[in-house]
Formats: structure tokens, C-alpha cells, sequence
């Protein structure tokens, strides 16, 4: 892992390893990159280039920055951004306006409105039950306990002006971003595949089912590098 104060938390592939495509993760309320180190790591030891940039509710130039990185053409494709709580609402904003460089979407617990916790716990719990993930929010001082109070205060999510792979990630008992909601923002689009975790809650990137969530990204990911159609490359037999 690497990073400075003007560059984004890296992760790269293996030594010896040809790498085969670069994710960059947009942040939700009161995160930072390093939020995502075991996400980001995990991804790498995969052979992907992981960029996790800063919280863009918080620094609009954010924005900036992932749209270089997409420009970037040292760092391989496909390129896929990826977002969580409000960081998927700014990732699908970034990809209508920047089409030509995103080769797809990873939107994890999209915000549909908002939501306040009546305490420091009642956020921890919401965000996540693993036990790991919530003692490193909690000893982290640069993580914002309260700012997912904050307005979402973004357009409404248009799928329409996405025309990429879309993999929606979201928590069955997420408090934050209720799933029916979020279903209801993804339901008519033909280029968004959804999936949901039992007991997941709002940071499904690193909630107990952390594991199962990364995974399931990859298989995105092979899927994508095959073909944007997303062939299937493993089947269960009866």
C-alpha cells in the first residue's frame, strides 16, 4: 500500500504478475481510502491495481482526481470506478460525464435518502457488523464519525445516461439505504446486475460478508475483462 497527501492509497498487483485491470473506489461519508485497504489488498492479490481516493462529499476535487486517473494510460483496463454510499451516487455522475475512460460501475449501498443515527453506536452498527471494520472506524482519526448525517445532496442517480456494466452491492439490513428503495432506483435498467447479502448492512465492502463481497467483484471483473456483454464463465449444475 502507498500514498501521500496528494495522491490516492494504492494498491498494485504482485511482483511478476501482469495486471489486469484498475479499480478506482470513490468513498462514502466521513471515509478516506484507507478505509478500503483490506477491499484494496485483497483486490490486488487478484492481479487488479486498486486506487482509493478521498471522501468527494468532503472535497469536490475528488472528482478531479478520479477523472485523471481514468485518463491515466499507464494504469491498465479495464477501468471500473467504484463507489460506496455516496461515492456510488458521485461514480455514477463521474461516468456520464466522463463515458470514453469508465469500462464499468461498482456501486455499493447507494444512498436513496436521508438518514440520521441517534448515537456514535447506532452509526457503528449501522454501517457494518464486522467486529474488525468497527474497532478500526473507531481508533481511525481520520475517519468522520456524524458526517453521514450530511444531505446526499446529489442529483437523483440516472442510470439512463450509464450505458456501462453496472454491479449494484447492497446490505438486505441496511438501515442507511433501505433496500427496497435502492432496488426501486436499479429496477428497468437491463445493464445493472444486482446483488444482495443476508443480514449485509450499509458498508458492504467491509461489513462481515466481506469476503463473499470481494469475491463477487471479481467475477464481475473476469466476466468484464472477457466481454462487456459479461459472458458467463462458471455455472452450477444440477
Amino acid at each position: 500500500m502507498s500514498s501521500s497527501p496528494s495522491s490516492p492509497t494504492s494498491w498494485d498487483e504482485p511482483e511478476g504478475l501482469a495486471a489486469r485491470g484498475t479499480l478506482i473506489v470513490l468513498p462514502g461519508r466521513g471515509e478516506h481510502g484507507g478505509v478500503y485497504a483490506r477491499f484494496g489488498r485483497r483486490l490486488a492479490f487478484d492481479a487488479y491495481r486498486v486506487r482509493a481516493l478521498g471522501d468527494p462529499s468532503a472535497d469536490p476535487s475528488v472528482l478531479d482526481e478520479a477523472a485523471k486517473l481514468l485518463a491515466d494510460e499507464s494504469l491498465p483496463g479495464p477501468k471500473v470506478l467504484v463507489g460506496s454510499d455516496t461515492g456510488a451516487r458521485y461514480a455514477l455522475q463521474v461516468a456520464a460525464e466522463h463515458p470514453a475512460g469508465v469500462d464499468a460501475l461498482i456501486l455499493a449501498g447507494l444512498p436513496t435518502g436521508p438518514w440520521e443515527p441517534g448515537s456514535w453506536d447506532d452509526e457503528l452498527a449501522a454501517r457494518t457488523a464486522c467486529p474488525t471494520h468497527r474497532a478500526r472506524l473507531a481508533d481511525d482519526p481520520a475517519f468522520r464519525p456524524g458526517a453521514i448525517e450530511a444531505a446526499v445532496g446529489l442529483p437523483e442517480p440516472r442510470l439512463d445516461q450509464v450505458q456501462v456494466p453496472v454491479l449494484a452491492l447492497h446490505g438486505k439490513d441496511d438501515q442507511v439505504s433501505p433496500l427496497d428503495r435502492a432496488l426501486s432506483v436499479y429496477e428497468g435498467h437491463g445493464h445493472v446486475r444486482a446483488v444482495t447479502f443476508a443480514g449485509g448492512r450499509h458498508d458492504v465492502l467491509n461489513d462481515a460478508l466481506h469476503r463473499t463481497a470481494a469475491a463477487t467483484v471479481v467475477l464481475f471483473l473476469e466476466r468484464l475483462r472477457l466481454s462487456p456483454e459479461l459472458p458467463l464463465i462458471a455455472e452450477g449444475l444440477a
